[in-house]
């Protein structure tokens, strides 16, 4: 069995990983999925929240184990994991991608969404911006984030979302020595409209060392559009 450190994304929290979370336990894997400072029930002041911070909590959740995890990133999460892998190297597996930003070195969240093949990205486009935070209106997020995922599911979430610390997107990431050697997968999802199929195929192209891919026909969330094939693939990943 294999250990999961899982990493939401952006106006989220480790909530949004729930169904997949009970899952993988239920299959005898352990998981752990923290709170990024900012979001979900942690309480960290938005105007404190740093990418640094960010990479310090994935860093604590993955140094709390017996074992190297499989690090996962959704979304923002992406940007997370990768700016966290250089100070926890020894203790990531695998670093696995789920519709999430794949930075070069040095760019940043922003910088990914400016190329063109991020044109469409309905974040962007309904973004509401009250410093230090961003938020979306519900019918944005529907568009945006919820595009092929069931009513009820949408219902639960709508409720648990929260501003976004905006800090963190237009931080740089650093990769570190030795990020080249960690290997990692990309889940592309084929209806997304956060962040573009385009750009999903674009990161991974310019990445150059993503070993393995998987492709979902579903939303920006498939934690709940489309949790039984996500679970699928990260147990053939731990396997």
């Amino acid at each position: 069995m294999a250990r999961f450190v899982l990493v939401h994304g952006a106006f989220s929290g480790a909530w949004t990983w729930e169904q997949v979370a009970d899952a993988l336990r239920a299959a005898g894997h352990t998981v752990v999925a923290p709170d990024l400072p900012g979001s979900g029930d942690d309480d960290t002041p938005a105007e404190q929240v740093t990418l640094d911070g960010y990479a310090e909590r994935v860093k604590e959740a993955l140094e709390g184990g017996d074992e190297p995890a499989l690090l996962v990133g959704h979304s923002m999460g992406g940007v997370a994991i990768t700016h966290a892998a250089r100070l926890a190297a020894d203790r990531i597996r695998m670093l696995v991608y789920v519709t999430a930003f794949l930075p070069p070195d040095g760019k940043t969240l922003l910088d990914m969404t400016q190329l063109p093949e991020g044109a469409g990205d309905q974040i962007q486009a309904n973004l509401i911006i009250e410093p230090p935070v961003g938020r979306l209106e519900e019918d944005a997020l529907r568009a945006a984030v919820y595009n092929n995922t069931p009513e009820e599911a949408i219902l639960a979430a709508l409720p648990r979302r929260r501003p976004q610390p905006l800090a963190p997107m237009g931080m740089p990431v650093t990769r570190g020595d030795g990020f080249d050697e960690i290997p990692r997968a990309y889940v592309f999802c084929e209806r997304d409209q956060s962040i573009p199929p385009a750009l999903q195929h674009r990161m991974v192209d310019e990445d150059g060392h993503v070993a393995q891919t998987f492709t979902l026909d579903t939303d920006h969330a498939p934690m709940v559009s489309a949790t039984g094939e996500l679970v699928a693939i990260l147990e053939q990943l731990a396997a």
